[in-house]
């Protein structure tokens, strides 16, 4: 469980120790071979899924298909457990997660871009449909769905090209759309979100094991629902359009179709489909392993959600409030979700570190404190950080460099901040992602 999380204040901090143990733990319980393991059972002929039993004697091929920054590990978890039964398979992940093999048995691993897509993503969806083109009910199909997967899983509908794809995508990044409405728009783009996945591998049984990204766990909306039914209609991928001002960036072709074609759910998908790691379960373990450091540990009640800079400032506020209370033991308070940022200026950055670089003014001078943010799947926003740790000291050490916090904030530039003072988090690609943890220690 031993994680260099590159920040100097956690290595010379004489917290630091028990700091990277807690956040460690936190990540080693939402571990993707160890999720798939604790799922997927192999007995004789049948795999036994929750409460399910699929009689392999009734299948001719097994096929093992997926997308997102933990298909690997996913993969070569079902693949151990599979073995020879496999018949084929492609899973399509994020650039650097592959390792060092582009085969895992007998399943392709195929790099594409996120959270943009490419053409490689492009072709390696329409590779998958090709391998699923002629599935009947002899088949089963394996699918490992991981946060990741809308950008690395995409089939633009007729009429909409990968570019514009991407234009609208980056806008609504760009203009801090939640990713429930990101994904809402994305399923009417796509011909395999929003169950397409499931619909193109009738009349074949899928079991979908999912790891969760989103708050709250919605199935449809976790990689945009490729094995899920799509609740959502035309009717509220306008709505989406318009919120955010996109009506220029959607052909006008499509956009009338939308207006056009009835309100009415998508076909029912023949999918088994199951979360098997989420936020909760890291930050029920990140408590646990806070309790055997010897602190007194929380897990907030509600997941975060909102513009990262106006949450840094509640995280700071509640922090005050935490640090004037009487105890015994140091304390922790975990809570985990996921923020927006709506970008305004030109500079590197995610939004776990914009929630910690808002933070900054409000933690100065506080004493035995320190606020932590951490993308789960190790990379905030374009950047190769996974958050930043902020204390009541980091004010005073950013002027001893001349650097102006409310500069840098302003400018979306929280990467270049932190960076300055060798206090990004960093992980490397963890190969997991269940949405963001934000740490709040009292000394």
């Amino acid at each position: 469980m031993s994680r260099d999380f590159g920040s100097q204040t956690l290595k010379h901090a004489p917290w630091g120790p028990s700091v990277t143990r807690i956040m460690a733990a936190a990540l080693a319980a939402v571990d993707p071979r160890t999720a798939m393991q604790a799922t997927l059972k192999v007995k004789g002929n049948q795999i036994i899924v929750e409460d399910h039993k699929y009689n392999l004697d009734a299948y001719e091929r097994i096929f093992i298909i997926g997308a997102g920054k933990a298909a690997t590990p996913m993969t070569e978890a079902a693949v151990m457990l599979l073995e020879d039964r496999i018949t084929d398979g492609l899973v399509i992940t994020k650039d650097g997660h592959a390792g060092s093999s582009d085969h895992i048995g007998p399943v392709r691993i195929i790099e594409a871009a996120h959270p943009l897509p490419d053409q490689r993503g492009v072709d390696a969806t329409h590779q998958m449909l090709g391998l699923l083109k002629n599935t009947t009910t002899k088949d089963l199909i394996i699918c490992l769905i991981s946060g990741g997967g809308s950008a690395l899983l995409t089939a633009p509908v007729d009429g909409l090209t990968l570019d514009e794809y991407r234009d609208i995508t980056d806008a609504l990044l760009a203009r801090g759309a939640p990713i429930q409405e990101v994904n809402t728009l994305r399923k009417h783009l796509d011909l395999v979100k929003g169950g397409g996945l499931a619909q193109a591998a009738a009349p074949a049984q899928i079991i979908s094991f999912i790891l969760s990204d989103v708050v709250g766990d919605p199935l449809d909306i976790i990689a945009s629902g490729p094995t899920v039914t799509n609740p959502s209609t035309a009717t509220d991928a306008i709505k989406v359009v318009k919120r955010y001002d996109l009506r220029d960036l959607i052909p006008a072709d499509l956009f009338a179709s939308w207006q056009t074609i009835s309100p009415h759910q998508s076909q029912e998908t023949k999918a088994h489909n199951l979360i098997i790691a989420n936020n909760a379960m890291a930050i029920e373990a990140a408590v646990h392993q806070a309790r055997d450091e010897g602190f007194q540990s929380e897990r907030s009640t509600e997941p975060f959600e909102g513009e990262a800079r106006e949450l840094g400032l509640k995280f700071a506020n509640h922090l005050h409030q935490l640090a004037t209370q009487k105890r015994d033991e140091p304390l922790l308070l975990v809570a985990g979700g996921e923020s927006t940022v709506t970008i305004q200026g030109t500079g590197i950055g995610g939004r776990n570190q914009e929630l910690a670089l808002a933070t900054v003014e409000a933690l100065a001078g506080m004493k035995d404190i320190a606020l932590i943010t951490l993308a789960t799947d190790g990379g905030d926003g374009p950047t190769d950080a996974a958050g930043g740790v902020v204390t009541g000291r980091t004010l005073s050490r950013a002027h001893v460099l001349g650097i102006k916090t409310e500069t840098f904030l302003n400018n979306n530039d929280s990467y270049t901040f932190f960076n300055a003072l060798d206090d990004l988090i960093i992980t490397g690609p963890t190969q997991t992602n269940v949405n963001d943890l934000v740490f709040l220690f009292v000394f």
